[in-house]
């Protein structure tokens, strides 16, 4: 006869009497551990055949930290274990630099003790490395906190023409009165969509209803057929050289005007060898006349970032001079995320792709709402990618004025969103989960009623006060390249947590929140133009993906020049695309107009974006049309050839 459970907890058990009567009936002995995190420390202190021999690697560096610092004494005592073949921990040990771990490093069983000792060890040198109160002197990425910003001299002689050039004032009482006053402004507008019934608002947070399908033109997929079918079948060199006779964008990247065919076809096969699967050899059977090491001696030319990125800026340029773009949009407003690329599991910077199952370096890429990438840069997959979305725009130099950059939840955080703001920029995220988010006011703050269950008055005002002039000293060292967006958002994020900086910045950077996102969840066409320029990039990433389909072998990707020059030549091949055919539909478009044919409405051509590859062959023999474009390429060349016609002799 089954028994009735029930009779044991009641009618409606509570959590506490489910959780004794379940106890009850475990073993005695068993694993139960208070936290999640106490059981994750469990494991990780029974990993020694990872944990030691990489943390005996990692002692041979001269880690140095603050005076006094409890991490820098552990470290100590762990390469005198190490040295005297220690294999279990003294009692004396001074333990206090991880005290969440304490519970482990006491066992009885000093053998596990020490195993307990060494990953808390590793995991207290991450944490401090990223905030800065670990360092390596001679590093470049790991060094001391103060190194990266504005040196203190310097801050305190010239701070106010910093604060100047970013056009903010000096305190920051003087900033927030008119951004809690737009916030007031936000949250009304935000209570009467909830009146309207456009937004749900409950205890359970806030719910959004989905937008319905923007209707589209009716002569829409009838224009886009006949515009590309216009626009015609091409070669991808057919492509590039077209595209290079415009805009010259190989002189960029040789340096210098090619004074041969041999050159200049180097070049190319450098760059498809770099922003394709095709490694040096296979360019070389695709290429007839061109040997597998003069490519791969081509391909270290491109490993310089700065050509790279002038070639690309020169595409995108030449991109946006056509009429058509402004279609489009304005220029102002941008989208940014990474592109997975699969990649050997043997390269030591490759992490799986959640999505795709498979290991992969990230490709991150602003691409413009005018369409072209106007920046890309190399990442690691599984980090936070604030830093990465707000370098992309500030070092960019392709489009005029980025005002909005559109990200995912990945490129967003509190802090990042406060430094994006400071710097000019309103990050524009697409936050997933949206019903669990909060709207975080400082305290005392007017809040419409319909808004109480999901408002945190939270917000401390006098954290942004405290921590304002080294918080703008932040934005300031990245604005004025003293260091990167990415490495300051690192030093900056969640490692330091109690700093006043970081305090500074997340409070600011939830008030913007806020702000955001009673705009984004009120304002129905704001919404659709954030969420319309996020599909441009996973549109660019589709084009990406159909250049290059298949995985970076592991010789490949060992070094950051080689992942730069692959991230660049993937782009400029993206954006040569892109450019092409957004020139041909200029073209075709003029035809028609001149010729009476038909007129498009912009609402069409809205719809019709410069990313249609159907009709672009990316494989096989490659034939470079070189005496189409050898005039403007190679005026060298040209230049021989008119002598030899005249008589004249060669020099």
């Amino acid at each position: 006869m089954q028994r009735d459970s029930r009779k044991d907890w009641g009618e409606d058990p509570t959590d506490t009497a489910l959780r004794r009567t379940i106890l009850a009936l475990m073993p005695s002995e068993h694993d139960l551990f208070p936290s999640r995190a106490a059981a994750v420390r469990r494991k990780l202190s029974e990993k020694a055949r990872q944990v030691r021999p990489l943390l005996k690697a990692l002692l041979a560096l001269p880690f140095e930290g603050e005076e006094g610092s409890s991490l820098t004494l552990a470290l100590s005592q762990l390469r005198d274990l190490y040295e005297h073949e220690r294999r279990s921990l003294p009692r004396d040990v001074n333990i206090g630099f991880a005290p969440r771990w304490a519970v482990l490093m006491e066992s009885p069983d000093r053998q596990r003790a020490l195993r307990a000792f060494e990953a808390a060890t590793l995991f207290a040198l991450r944490k401090a490395l990223r905030n800065g109160s670990a360092w390596i002197g001679h590093s470049l990425a790991f060094r001391r906190r103060n190194e990266i910003l504005i040196p203190d001299t310097e801050w305190t002689a010239h701070h106010r023409r910093y604060y100047e050039q970013l056009g903010l004032p000096m305190h920051a009482s003087g900033y927030t009165p008119q951004l809690l006053a737009n916030l007031e402004a936000g949250l009304a507008s935000l209570a009467e969509a909830v009146e309207a019934e456009a937004v749900l608002v409950d205890d359970q947070g806030i719910h959004l209803k989905a937008l319905e399908a923007e209707e589209t033109p009716p002569l829409l997929e009838t224009t886009k057929s006949e515009l590309f079918k216009a626009v015609g079948v091409t070669q991808l060199p057919e492509l590039i050289m077209a595209i290079d006779h415009e805009t010259r964008f190989s002189w960029r990247l040789l340096g210098r005007a090619p004074v041969t065919e041999a050159e200049l076809l180097l070049v190319y096969a450098a760059l498809l060898a770099h922003g394709t699967e095709l490694n040096a050899a296979s360019v070389a059977l695709m290429i007839p006349g061109l040997t597998e090491q003069a490519i791969a001696d081509a391909m270290r030319l491109l490993e310089d970032e700065g050509p790279l990125r002038e070639a690309n800026e020169l595409v995108v340029q030449f991109l946006h001079r056509h009429e058509v773009v402004k279609m489009w949009g304005e220029g102002t407003l941008a989208s940014s995320d990474a592109m997975s690329l699969e990649a050997s599991r043997y390269l030591w910077n490759a992490r799986v792709d959640p999505r795709r199952r498979t290991y992969a370096i990230g490709i991150y890429s602003h691409v413009l709402d005018q369409w072209g990438i106007i920046y890309d840069q190399p990442l690691v997959l599984h980090q936070r990618q604030a830093g990465a979305a707000i370098e992309g725009v500030v070092r960019q130099t392709a489009a005029a004025n980025v005002e909005r950059l559109a990200v995912d939840t990945h490129g967003y955080t509190d802090f990042g969103m406060a430094i994006g703001k400071l710097l000019g920029l309103d990050l524009c995220p697409r936050l997933s989960h949206l019903r669990d988010r909060r709207l975080h006011v400082p305290r005392g703050l007017s809040v419409p009623a319909v808004l109480a269950p999901v408002v945190e008055p939270d917000v401390s005002l006098s954290q942004v006060e405290a921590g304002w002039d080294q918080l703008i000293r932040v934005a300031a060292s990245i604005e004025g390249g003293w260091t990167s967006a990415v490495l300051a958002l690192t030093r900056f994020g969640a490692a330091s947590r109690a700093d006043p900086i970081h305090k500074a910045g997340s409070a600011l950077g939830k008030l913007l929140r806020t702000l955001f996102l009673c705009d984004f969840m009120s304002n129905e066409v704001f919404r659709r133009e954030v969420l319309r320029i996020l599909n441009h990039g996973e549109s660019v990433h589709t084009l990406q993906r159909a250049i290059h389909f298949g995985s970076i072998a592991a010789a490949r990707g060992r070094r950051r020049e080689e992942l730069v020059a692959i991230s660049g030549s993937l782009t400029l091949l993206a954006n040569v695309v892109m450019a092409w055919i957004t020139q041909r539909i200029q073209q075709v478009l003029d035809e028609w107009h001149h010729a009476g044919i038909r007129r498009v409405e912009p609402e069409i051509l809205r719809h019709i974006a410069p990313v249609h590859v159907q009709d672009i062959n990316f494989r096989g023999v490659m034939q470079f049309p070189l005496a189409r474009y050898r005039g403007r390429l190679i005026p060298a060349m040209s230049s021989r050839e008119r002598q030899g016609t005249n008589g004249d002799v060669p020099q």
